[in-house]
């Protein structure tokens, strides 16, 4: 928690949830990474009615609603103290896709629509998935997709190829963005569809290998198809056309969920690398942290992760206060940024660690593993840093 950013409510709950993280998910971590999805999903369902029992569900949801009502200054740091644990945004039904759909659905979506899948997805009694990337196409340009949904009577006919649909696998719902207008102007081509995965046409065609991973129920990104898949016309989220603008309106507070997430595990994974060149002895009295380049390593990753923070906390202020198109710059800058030092440090720490550190049997090979996306996944550094390019050199004429 940053004292700069730190409310009184803040203050009130912070301690609670990290005690939770550290005595209740901290110890089951390893074990369930390595079990099966059943015997996984079980044993977090109960840690789930116990933060339910506390108090403590989904913070960023209003008090109305059975969360915090907590800002995004506010929720940032908690976002960050769950991301230090691989269960801890799950547990608090925090994780996405699912907090970017109830975002949506929340603002878009209809009365019965709401009634029939937001409420039970912000109870946590169901999870959702998010279409939107196919293999064909560059996925950090949404615009560009074969994916149609043609209005036929009273029902929306899907047919399509998607990947990377994270967590599908014993999804409720996915959120499909599909093509509804191919005549319109290129930002208003596409609409969003809510399709249950019960529906005669979807398919899931596999789990995807994450660097040889495939993992398993919310543990995992599937690619699915989509065959003449009927659903009833209510089931368009908001209005025909206006896809891409909701796309872009739940990317903004997703980019800093992901980052505050990012920087936990950067300060897990800091915490483990401090440990091990405490620890770890070469010979004759001569520790690993001994290393000019191991205390090299430690001051570098230090500063790096403490400015990343300030870099979202301000974006998230920004955000708060003037709304996320205000704020786009400074999205698209701790986008790249915190990004590419989650890697550093990951790969710093694994590198302390030695042989150890690319096992299974510390946290820091699944991290390296399903974290290295995050320099692909919500637009590649790349875009982001022309995008602050452009604007900057705009301002000089250019």
């Amino acid at each position: 928690m940053n004292n700069l950013y730190a409310t009184d409510k803040l203050k009130s709950i912070y301690p609670g949830i990290k005690a939770f993280v550290e005595e209740e998910l901290y110890p089951t971590e390893l074990h369930l990474l390595k079990g099966d999805w059943e015997e996984t999903e079980a044993i977090l369902n109960a840690k789930r009615e116990a933060v339910k029992a506390l108090g403590l569900w989904a913070p960023y949801l209003s008090e109305e609603e059975g969360g915090l009502g907590l800002s995004m200054v506010e929720f940032g740091q908690i976002s960050e103290l769950l991301g230090t644990s691989v269960i801890g945004h799950y547990v608090f039904n925090c994780q996405a896709p699912d907090i970017g759909n109830i975002e949506l659905l929340h603002q878009f979506a209809s009365k019965e629509i709401r009634e029939s899948w937001l409420k039970p997805l912000m109870d946590g009694e169901i999870r959702s998935c998010f279409g939107m990337t196919e293999p064909e196409f560059a996925g950090s340009n949404p615009v560009n997709m074969a994916t149609t949904a043609i209005f036929e009577g009273d029902e929306i006919i899907l047919n399509g190829h998607k990947w990377f649909t994270t967590a599908a696998d014993g999804a409720a719902f996915c959120v499909v963005m599909a093509v509804t207008d191919p005549e319109a102007d290129t930002y208003e081509r596409a609409s969003m569809i809510l399709v249950p995965t019960d529906t005669p046409g979807f398919e899931l065609v596999r789990n995807i290998p994450i660097m040889g991973d495939a993992g398993a129920g919310y543990f995992s990104h599937a690619e699915i198809r989509l065959n003449d898949c009927r659903v009833p016309a209510g089931h368009l989220i908001g209005k025909r056309g206006e896809g891409f603008r909701m796309a872009q309106m739940r990317l903004g507070p997703g980019r800093i969920h992901h980052c505050m997430r990012w920087i936990g595990i950067c300060e897990r994974a800091f915490d483990m690398m401090c440990r091990r060149a405490a620890e770890r002895e070469l010979g004759h009295g001569r520790m690993l942290g001994h290393q000019q380049t191991v205390q090299n390593w430690i001051a570098e990753s230090r500063a790096e992760i403490d400015a990343s923070r300030l870099m979202v906390l301000n974006a998230a202020a920004k955000m708060d206060a003037e709304g996320a198109k205000a704020a786009r710059l400074e999205i698209s800058t701790i986008k790249f940024y915190v990004a590419d030092v989650l890697m550093k440090v990951l790969d710093r720490a694994i590198q302390v660690h030695g042989a150890l550190g690319i096992t299974d049997d510390t946290l820091l090979s699944f991290w390296y593993r399903h974290e290295r996306g995050a320099r692909i996944y919500d637009g590649p550094d790349e875009v982001h840093k022309a995008s602050l390019a452009k604007a900057i050199l705009k301002g000089y004429g250019l």
